[in-house]
């Protein structure tokens, strides 16, 4: 068996433990409650927004087509004016969690199989418990937390957001560091 065959416990208990430290995170510390914030004229936005009917997506104002229409007078007085945003909008209906819970284990069941391969190609069988954390981890860190950061550069993500995605991603990455490093095939 490769060694890769020999690797899925592993992935299937990390992508568990981390989906299960992520409700932890979410449903008892809930240090994210405070990641958003509400508009003070949130029923006139929200009707404004309606009365455009706008598809699900993503959105940036002010929106300008290709670089050079933002030297324009009137997108830089759009800039100066504000407010400048970037929107996703879903379907209108109720939320439901069910859809977004199975894929984000299926999110961390891939991160776990892509950190395997990395892990698998880079750590011999047999290997100590601090050798496997180490690569483990840091593949499973890059996966989990710097993603978030280009947010922040680039869409205005409120850095103090993002720092605490990356620590997130950083337990994810020590959870999973630690299942491969105890299961790494001896």
């Amino acid at each position: 068996m490769s060694i890769l065959g020999a690797l899925w416990l592993p992935i299937v208990l990390s992508a568990v433990l981390v989906f299960v430290l992520s409700a932890i995170i979410h449903m008892v510390l809930k240090y994210h409650n405070t990641d958003y914030k509400r508009l003070s004229n949130e029923d006139a936005v929200r009707a404004a927004i309606r009365s455009g009917n706008p598809e699900p997506g993503q959105y940036i104002f002010p929106y300008a087509a290709e670089m050079k229409e933002m030297d324009s007078p009137e997108m830089k007085q759009k800039y100066t004016e504000g407010p400048i945003g970037v929107m996703y909008l879903r379907r209108p209906g109720p939320p439901t969690m069910s859809r977004a819970l199975v894929q984000w284990f299926f999110y961390t069941l891939i991160v776990s199989l892509f950190v395997a391969y990395v892990a698998a190609h880079t750590v011999p069988p047999g290997a100590d418990y601090r050798s496997v954390f180490r690569v483990v981890g840091a593949a499973a860190f890059l996966a989990y937390a710097l993603g978030h950061i280009p947010a922040s550069i680039w869409m205005g993500k409120p850095w103090a957001v993002a720092t605490k995605e990356v620590f997130d991603g950083l337990l994810y990455a020590l959870v999973t560091a630690g299942t491969f490093g105890w299961l790494w095939p001896r």
